[in-house]
């Protein structure tokens, strides 16, 4: 790590600098070891992959892996410390490494397709991967998204590769010796390799998957070396040998190439691959690595992580909060995956793993809506709305694919989670002005969802219980339909989100009936508990009733979790709890409680109770997403310092630029979107407002470069540990007074200054016209 002293005014250069970026300290931990002029920080410098690495399926501190890619990428590349099919495929604690595999994983729960993988061994030939695993240590491993490098001690080969999108530039640096070797593993469920000696290359394909993919699915690669082979061998199923063979296919096969090298000769590896065919994979290989070497191709995975970092200029004093930020942007900044290729002709096309054809236009995938409509498409209205753009064209070309939206796809429809989060999605970006989007073929496939309860092709997608939800308001507990307390506020969210559409566009009866459904969120409120409580067909609530209890009519979350839910309408569930007092009380009381947890429905302590109960914050989840947004809602009940004080904490404590530096799963960029949008000092509780809400500025002084060319910065004084609380604001030069800001004041550009105090200034943001929006309390109330 090479950084200035003094942080307040860091000028970034072009290219990062290697190294790998791995701190243990606390808020107040500062970097003091001096640095040249010629030696300034790059934001890639900030970056640390392995934040959230040392997981396991019992206890999550990010479930994530390092992934070596570019932003948005095609294709990730990650080291493998487990066995093939372990979703946890990179665990920090592991001391031993099997390969570098090509991987597309969006989560350890969904697990990876179309993988394959490289591994250089030395000595009597190795290859099955228990056998050819290697020892390294962190300390011999330099892991950046542009460049990964690792030093395989059984074998003293140094390993490396760097990303395109769809392609990657390997290096293995070899000892001396006459019996070198590089492995390309093709992994099971179907596989096959051909070795070209006279051409240097392996081509071939892997057809791993757990789900979502047409029966045509291959990923098909072609690897060139620019060494000559001395050997050529394959394996076969059961790990069968097949010496001076050239070929073989089978449900798991792999390459096998022999050299003789000199000390400290390197063997260069450009590989790439393709959902379309072969040929496509030689043209994505031909295009984004051609003739270039491997510093080029470093250097430009370099500068594509500094042109999409370098949007948000932070600068702070605190050297690990500028690296937990910018470690949390990479993680917003890689899902969802670009799922589309360039023909010959230049043209967008892409394999639609809906129908198994080849048509034009973008396509996405590897994202759970559950998940992400909360932070990271909200992120990415504010600063990427070119890309969501795109996302927006492949989502049409979804529902014009498979019939239906997706919610939960890797790479196309898996039953996985609840929602009809698409909605928030498609309507957040459409009022937030995203250009080129198919308005009317989004809505008619918004509207399907709401509308048609069969023809699902998987229970996640569309709407479960729809036809009870849609004649009594609400899905009943007692219908066989799971966790259905949960899908009602989602569902009843995602009413009010098509409601915002239609009315934007012209459909004002169609808004109307909708901004009713919206309401469906009161038939579940139980007066008597104040929570929201699973409802029988028949009316009565379910008995006996828990507010604990994880699951069951709720999402990975109990009530106390799941009664905040009303993200469009928090005035009149405040209204439904009795008032201010009483709703502050209520959230107060998930914070004073001891995190005391019901599992009987599970049968087990899942991770996400376990991480709830270690954090001394109560009741409160940050670990998972239904609660996330739990804390800004003091602003609606007139105590916004409580906001302040709590998201503070959490930005100064469940968040650390370490492997263990989550609280809980990471989830395609949500967890990461919400410390990245709160450290600016606002976060979107209720997408499809037009609003974000206030919290506790975590930087002296933040720049957001727009897409429309504006800039956007956000200012403190007085700012730093123990002093959280706001006391003034001014935006451009005014006073400013409320708890929440319009995106399009954002987009406008200008300046949001804050004045900080470690004391809370109980009469800022509290006034009759300070609290962000509810539907109920909206002064154009549609009804």
């Amino acid at each position: 790590m090479k950084t200035r002293p003094n942080h307040r005014n860091l000028i970034f250069t072009l290219f990062a600098l290697t190294g790998l970026l791995v701190s243990c300290g606390t808020e107040n931990a500062q970097e003091t070891r001096p640095a040249t002029a010629a030696e300034e920080t790059t934001y890639l410098d900030y970056v640390n992959p392995l934040m959230g690495t040392d997981s396991e399926f019992s206890f999550s501190n990010g479930n994530t892996y390092p992934a070596i890619a570019t932003p948005w990428g095609m294709h990730f590349w990650t080291p493998m410390t487990s066995k093939m099919g372990d979703g946890w495929t990179y665990k920090y604690d592991e001391m031993t490494l099997r390969g570098i595999k090509q991987t597309h994983q969006p989560s350890p729960w969904l697990n990876d397709y179309g993988a394959f993988s490289f591994m250089a061994v030395t000595g009597d030939l190795k290859f099955e991967e228990n056998e050819r695993a290697s020892f390294f240590s962190h300390k011999a491993e330099t892991v950046r998204p542009d460049h990964y490098s690792v030093y395989l001690a059984d074998y003293d080969v140094v390993a490396e590769v760097t990303p395109t999108e769809r392609a990657a530039h390997f290096r293995f640096t070899f000892p001396e010796t006459d019996e070198a070797y590089i492995l390309l593993d093709a992994f099971l469920q179907g596989s096959k390799v051909t070795i070209l000696p006279e051409e240097r290359k392996i081509v071939g394909h892997s057809r791993n998957n757990h789900g979502g993919v047409p029966d045509n699915f291959h990923n098909y690669f072609v690897a060139e070396f620019d060494t000559d082979f001395d050997l050529t061998q394959t394996w076969t199923d059961g790990w069968e040998l097949q010496e001076n063979s050239l070929a073989s296919e089978g449900q798991h096969v792999g390459a096998i190439i022999g050299f003789k090298t000199k000390r400290g000769q390197t063997v260069n590896v450009k590989v790439a691959s393709s959902f379309i065919s072969p040929a496509q994979a030689q043209l994505n290989l031909d295009r984004e690595i051609g003739d270039q070497d491997f510093d080029r191709t470093r250097s430009l995975a370099a500068a594509a992580w500094e042109k999409e970092l370098g949007r948000i200029r932070v600068e702070s004093e605190n050297v690990d909060h500028l690296r937990t930020f910018y470690s949390c942007l990479y993680r917003v900044l890689l899902f969802p995956r670009k799922f589309y290729e360039h023909n010959a002709q230049g043209e967008v096309v892409h394999y639609s793993p809906y129908n198994g054809e080849v048509l034009p236009g973008y396509m996405f995938t590897d994202n759970g809506f559950w998940d992400t409509f909360r932070a990271v498409f909200p992120f990415f209205n504010m600063m990427y709305p070119d890309l969501n753009s795109k996302i927006m064209e492949g989502l049409a070309n979804t529902y014009k694919e498979s019939g239906w939206l997706p919610e939960w796809a890797s790479p196309g429809h898996r039953d996985v989670m609840i929602g009809s989060n698409s909605a928030p999605i498609i309507v957040d970006a459409h009022l937030s002005g995203v250009k080129d989007m198919d308005n009317e073929v989004l809505l008619e496939a918004i509207l399907k969802n709401a509308t048609v309860a069969h023809g699902r092709p998987v229970n996640s997608v569309g709407r479960a219980g729809l036809e009870d939800y849609n004649a009594l308001g609400y899905v009943p507990y007692d219908v066989g339909v799971n966790e259905n307390a949960a899908r009602t506020l989602e569902y009843a969210y995602a009413d009010f989100t098509i409601a915002q559409m239609a009315r934007s566009m012209g459909k004002d009866s169609l808004a109307q009936v909708y901004y009713k459904k919206s309401m469906n969120y009161k038939n579940l409120f139980d007066p008597s508990t104040k929570l929201m409580r699973g409802k029988n067909k028949d009316g009565t609530f379910q008995s006996p009733f828990n507010p604990l209890k994880w699951g069951d009519a709720f999402t990975e979350g109990n009530s106390l979790h799941y009664t905040w839910s009303v993200f469009h309408d928090i005035h009149g569930l405040m209204d439904l709890m009795g008032g201010e007092d009483d709703f502050v009380a209520m959230l107060d009381g998930v914070f004073d409680m001891p995190p005391k947890f019901d599992d009987s429905y599970y049968g087990f302590t899942i991770h996400e109770i376990r991480e709830m109960q270690v954090m001394n914050m109560g009741n409160y989840a940050h670990g998972n997403q239904p609660i996330q947004h739990m804390i800004y809602l003091y602003n609606y009940g007139g105590q916004p310092w409580k906001t302040q004080e709590k998201i503070r904490e959490v930005l100064t404590k469940l968040y650390q630029p370490t492997p263990d530096g989550y609280c809980g799963d990471e989830d395609n960029g949500q967890t990461s979107a919400w410390y990245v949008f709160s450290a600016l000092g606002f976060y979107p509780v209720a997408p499809a407002t037009g609003q974000y809400v206030l919290g506790s500025p975590l930087f002296d002084k933040v720049s957001l470069s727009l897409e429309n060319g504006n800039t956007f910065s956000i200012t403190t004084d007085n700012n730093g540990k123990g002093r959280p609380y706001i006391q003034s604001a001014q935006l451009n030069g005014k006073p400013f007074d409320q708890t929440f800001i319009a995106t399009e004041t954002v987009q406008a550009g200008g300046q949001l200054h804050f004045e900080m105090g470690g004391e809370p200034h109980t009469d800022w943001g509290t006034g009759p016209e300070a609290a962000p929006y509810s539907l109920s309390k909206a002064a154009d109330w549609p009804w």
